[in-house]
């Protein structure tokens, strides 16, 4: 029986186990959004995990929507991610580079220039998020052009060249959580009328070509996907076919051949239960055209779900998001079923070292 601390290999990458460490957002980026060493320290701390996805990097100066997260569009990016996955590599892990833009979540001030933050749609999004004066309602987009996507697209695919060169295995491009991907995907907020808008297969057809360019760039055996069919994080309604839509997507990705796909299930850090939704069925159409890809499951898993999830064949591998803040060494915990250090959410956002590099390991702490 597979277990969720068996090796495992899924496209061109291997991992020691199946514990991924997910995408997290901790707002500590230096000047020029370019990568510290204390988040060299802190990504190594964690390197015990099979698979550790980086926090969401912003693949062009316009892809940003928070204060103080990294990019990965200048040179200095670049030299400093490689700090970062060096020390990862050292300690005998894997890291890949989480790939965004966020469209509409955004504020003025976070742009360029001051410019509207750009979406598929024109309409605001209702919700907030955190810039120089803290915690502020998002801005007004302004929809992007049809002449637009093409540098949106190539924006992707350097970025990913650029992961590459900075020493990631690989990137996953986040398709989740109401940012500019999903925009498109979602026809409660893909209110268009071109190629791009209407139809499923119009409203995909972003993500089909921001997919293929990667692969084409990097190899697909080193390109994954987050995807969240039915999280409303940052107003994301529901699409009135959320099956029908997801099903199409991983229909079209399965021949790629992709590393993996990353399913967020349910609301994001929220009900898991949020709306009914087939998540078998998704994979099933995954593993249909692409055997070797790895199928990651995420929110909310507990020790013991996550051992029943690859035991009985449900996923390949199972992402913990919060639970790797407080627990460096969560995968060891994991093991010995040791308990879980608490979380401080004071520190999640900004700041230095404490709350960040500061939680101790199972040996060090009191007791």
């Amino acid at each position: 029986m597979t277990t969720l601390f068996d090796p495992i290999h899924f496209g061109d990458i291997s991992a020691a186990n199946r514990v991924v460490m997910a995408p997290l957002t901790r707002d500590r980026a230096g000047e020029g959004r370019t990568p510290t060493p204390l988040m060299a320290t802190y990504y190594g701390q964690r390197a015990g995990a099979g698979l550790i996805v980086s926090e969401a990097t912003q693949i062009s100066p316009e892809g940003q929507g928070y204060l103080d997260t990294p990019g990965i569009y200048n040179p200095e990016q670049v030299a400093g991610w490689r700090r970062i996955t060096d020390t990862v590599h050292a300690q005998g892990g894997r890291i890949v580079a989480q790939l965004w833009h966020v469209g509409r979540i955004s504020h003025v001030s976070l742009q360029p220039d001051g410019q509207a933050p750009v979406s598929s749609t024109a309409r605001r999004a209702n919700g907030k998020t955190f810039t120089a004066k803290g915690f502020e309602p998002v801005s007004e987009p302004r929809a992007l052009r049809l002449d637009e996507l093409p540098r949106i697209v190539a924006d992707y695919r350097q970025a990913a060249r650029n992961a590459v060169e900075a020493g990631f295995d690989g990137v996953e491009v986040h398709g989740a959580n109401g940012y500019l991907l999903d925009q498109f995907l979602r026809d409660s907020i893909n209110d268009r009328s071109d190629a791009y808008g209407g139809a499923k297969e119009n409203r995909a057809r972003l993500l089909l070509e921001v997919m293929r360019a990667i692969a084409a760039e990097i190899g697909a055996g080193r390109a994954g996907l987050r995807l969240s069919p039915v999280t409303p994080s940052n107003d994301a309604g529901a699409d009135s076919d959320a099956q029908g839509l997801f099903n199409h997507v991983v229909e079209q990705l399965a021949p790629l051949r992709l590393a993996f796909i990353h399913i967020i299930e349910g609301a994001t850090a929220g009900a898991r239960d949020v709306a009914p939704f087939d998540y078998a069925a998704l994979r099933n159409r995954f593993k249909r055209g692409n055997e070797h890809g790895a199928w990651i499951v995420n929110n909310g898993y507990t020790r013991e779900m996550a051992i029943e999830a690859v035991a009985s064949g449900a996923a390949d591998m199972v992402a913990f998001g919060r639970p790797f803040i407080s627990n460096p060494d969560l995968v060891e915990r994991l093991r010995r079923n040791a308990p879980l250090a608490t979380l401080d959410r004071d520190t999640l956002y900004g700041g230095g070292a404490r709350g960040y590099t500061d939680y101790p390991a199972l040996e060090a702490a009191p007791g």
